[in-house]
């Protein structure tokens, strides 16, 4: 059974940092894509950064040069790093899991606001 359990999330001021992380049970770390999408009160999730099995990385035009999404994979955990927080990053932000065979998972999400 896989499980997705988020931590890190919190309430920051206009400019700060947090750092979210995603622990991963279960056997499919190592081949999935993890990754980290938000939601918004009253918006549709939206993708933020992802990572994919070898490495590579892709961000929302809105927090490319302000997050950075890492894994440990030893520790079976994804990070993202958030730096220079706007209040428009204020959200609920969940950390998923896409395997191999295209199965999604999700974590139960983390609520971060900045405050201005």
């Amino acid at each position: 059974q896989v499980q997705l359990v988020e931590s890190g999330g919190g309430l920051v001021r206009t400019g700060g940092s947090l750092r979210l992380s995603c622990a991963a049970s279960g056997s499919i770390f190592s081949d999935s894509t993890m990754g980290w999408y938000r939601q918004a009160p009253g918006k549709q999730r939206e993708l933020v950064a992802r990572i994919f099995s070898g490495d590579t990385t892709n961000y929302q035009a809105q927090v490319k040069g302000r997050f950075t999404i890492s894994k440990d994979n030893a520790k079976n955990t994804v990070y993202l790093q958030m730096n220079n927080l706007k209040p428009e990053d204020t959200a609920v932000y969940y950390c998923y899991a896409r395997t191999l065979g295209d199965l999604m998972y999700w974590g139960q999400g983390t609520q971060v606001t900045v405050s201005s």
